[in-house]
């Protein structure tokens, strides 16, 4: 096996213009198939980061609606107690939804107010990374609200306003904080306050609105809602999943990935085609060397392993080669697409398995081109070839 490699390492040495136009298609090939598979990557881990990162993924509420979740605790208990869980979900957390109207003034405005067990939810919702002045409102009777309805409102912190609900329920709270979550229609709509505030608020007594999860992989929320649903086997309550409250999403996402994978396969599909070409040219070039090396004893498969190897030859070099060049582009991408604070429009996820995963396609593609240049190699007849000069 020595021996066609050495004449293959010859031949690409020899016929350095061609070689250098068969690494310079696998890694242009390459680098676009990486530069858009990480791309695409990135974009849905962002796209979803943004849509569900910062949110519940898994909600438990009971099945008719405006009744509350009782023994939640109990739930809680149950879910964060069994070991089918405890690798697949990160935090559990009760909340507490209730709408609200703030008298300012002579203007009437609706909320819903929002009750957390701030040490459960943080994880979730990482309030103290949003609060833009103040601080959380840790103490009972006290609120936040977010940056567009205080300026609207014309309110800020330390301030007091008067709250009443649906049943017609007064309450003085005071605004201890203003957040902005950076989504125009959470910061002119909540309210936050702890869990007891709310509770009081809405005349849940010790019940809640639904119990909040974040799981490790998002795209197992459904299939974990389903098992959590038959654990907790309770008629009352019902389990939701973020992946059937965003269906327009996933097809989004799904349509993203289609998209890449076609991409993709052209461009290898090219690439395959390029080196096949070149390399069944280089068959005809040198078909006075391949018959007088038969003459001399070379036989029909080690013929074809010569031009097997340049392949594979070619194609180790030119997937390295495209690697560096797409993460390259990525990177430069990453660095000059920002938005006007200086932040990446699309924050760059490095995937190493689908950098290493198209290396080996790019490689396997190599290979598979240079079979045919192979065969008609081992076609040819050393006698008729010498004859013919």
């Amino acid at each position: 096996m020595s021996l066609p490699f050495k004449i293959a390492l010859r031949f690409i040495r020899y016929n350095r213009s061609q070689s250098i136009f068969i690494i310079l298609s696998i890694a242009i090939g390459i680098s676009v198939q990486i530069f858009i598979g990480l791309l695409i990557q990135s974009l849905q881990t962002s796209l979803v980061q943004t849509t569900i990162g910062n949110s519940s993924q898994i909600t438990v509420v009971s099945k008719l609606q405006g009744t509350p979740v009782s023994s939640w605790d109990g739930i809680i208990q149950k879910i964060s107690s069994d070991p089918a869980y405890n690798k697949d979900i990160k935090y559990v957390s009760p909340s507490v939804d209730t709408p609200i109207f703030i008298s300012e003034g002579s203007a009437i405005n609706s909320l819903l107010l929002r009750g957390f067990d701030f040490k459960a939810s943080d994880p979730i919702y990482h309030f103290n990374s949003h609060i833009i002045e103040g601080r959380l409102p840790t103490n009972d009777n006290e609120i936040m609200i977010g940056k567009q309805f205080a300026k609207d409102a014309n309110l800020s912190v330390g301030k007091t306003v008067t709250v009443f609900t649906a049943k017609r329920q007064l309450k003085i709270l005071k605004i201890s904080g203003i957040f902005d979550f950076n989504v125009s229609a959470i910061n002119s709509s909540w309210a936050i306050s702890n869990l007891q505030t709310a509770q009081n608020i809405g005349g849940f007594g010790n019940n809640v609105s639904s119990i909040e999860m974040q799981v490790v992989n998002v795209f197992d929320a459904k299939k974990i809602s389903e098992e959590i649903g038959q654990t907790l086997n309770n008629p009352s309550i019902k389990v939701e999943n973020w992946e059937d409250q965003n269906a327009d999403l996933l097809t989004g996402l799904q349509g993203q990935s289609i998209s890449s994978i076609m991409i993709q396969v052209f461009v290898i599909v090219a690439v395959t085609l390029a080196i096949a070409s070149v390399l069944a040219i280089t068959v005809l070039q040198k078909s006075k060397e391949i018959g007088i090396l038969k003459a001399m004893g070379l036989t029909d498969g080690k013929t074809g392993l010569v031009f097997l190897f340049q392949g594979l030859i070619l194609g180790i070099i030119g997937a390295i080669a495209g690697a560096g060049l797409g993460l390259g582009l990525s990177f430069m991408f990453a660095k000059f697409a920002v938005n006007s604070n200086g932040t990446p429009v699309v924050p760059l996820e490095i995937n190493y398995f689908f950098i290493l995963i198209s290396m080996i396609i790019a490689i396997t593609a190599s290979v598979v081109a240079s079979v045919i240049p192979a065969r008609s190699s081992i076609r040819l007849d050393p006698i008729e070839v010498i004859r013919n000069g």
